[in-house]
């Protein structure tokens, strides 16, 4: 039996440094979000702190603990039953993390940590343990990873095998050359990723430019079949209503199955 579910990727104004007001711009655009009737909010990858720190003293000086009071803000915002994904610099003692934290109106679900630091991220935060989170929520299994995680197809596969129903994906995809007419390569990776894994994604993210890193403007929803269901590039928000078949349905009648079909003995 398949059910639906309405979703938002959000893209709100963030800048560099600037916490308080990134988190008055991320609640405003949760408001309106929750409003239209999402039930699922991805907010971009270090939606709190901006990206493109010139040090690690820098990152630190802009990362949040769990405990900090900006997300009760955030959490007041959302409807009753509505999940939402926000990307943030996590300050753990001496430690900085690429963490998305997964929150609802009355509780806080859990925090991932990014494990596939791109480029000079790596001089800045601290990796995480795990290749993508699933987390029980009041919309199903929710999977969640960040940006460069998604682009090792291990990762989709292992959270869809975990019995995820979706995948909130907050990211920061700076603009690469492509041939015209052709969607960015990473929305393209996602896409190949939900289909063969049959688990929708919700891409949330930058746009603009920061510090002359121009974003792609890759915020998108993608169905499980690996069809865009909306598009936004360069735009704050991209929602759409999704038809989700159980976890468990990989079938593919008459006669295969996404699952059952695969031949792990045979891929080492």
């Amino acid at each position: 039996m398949t059910r639906t579910l309405r979703v938002a990727a959000i893209s709100p104004d963030i800048r560099l440094g600037e916490v308080a007001a990134n988190v008055a711009r991320i609640a405003d655009a949760l408001t309106r979000a929750g409003s239209d009737g999402a039930q699922l909010i991805v907010v971009p990858e270090l939606a709190t702190s901006g990206y493109v720190f010139h040090d690690a003293a820098e990152a630190a000086a802009a990362a949040v603990t769990r405990e900090d009071p900006l997300w009760r803000e955030l959490s007041a915002t959302l409807p009753e039953g509505t999940v939402a994904v926000v990307g943030y610099a996590e300050r753990d003692g001496t430690a900085v993390y690429n963490t998305a934290a997964v929150l609802t109106r009355d509780a806080r679900i859990g925090d991932y940590r990014k494990a596939h630091l791109w480029g000079g991220e790596a001089a800045l935060f601290t990796p995480g343990e795990r290749a993508g989170e699933v987390y029980d929520t009041p919309i199903g299994r929710l999977a969640v990873a960040i940006c460069y995680d998604n682009e090792f197809p291990e990762v989709p596969r292992r959270l869809a095998l975990a019995g995820a129903d979706i995948l909130a994906l907050p990211v920061n995809w700076p603009l690469v050359p492509r041939p015209d007419g052709e969607r960015a390569p990473e929305v393209i990776q996602a896409m190949a990723a939900a289909r063969s894994s049959r688990l929708a994604t919700v891409i949330a993210d930058r746009r603009g430019s920061e510090r002359g890193v121009a974003w792609t403007g890759g915020t998108s929803v993608i169905d499980e079949d690996g069809w865009p269901a909306a598009e936004q590039a360069g735009a704050e928000t991209a929602s759409a209503t999704l038809s989700l078949r159980p976890a468990g349905d990989k079938s593919l009648p008459p006669h295969n199955d996404l699952f059952a079909d695969r031949r792990p003995d045979l891929y080492s």
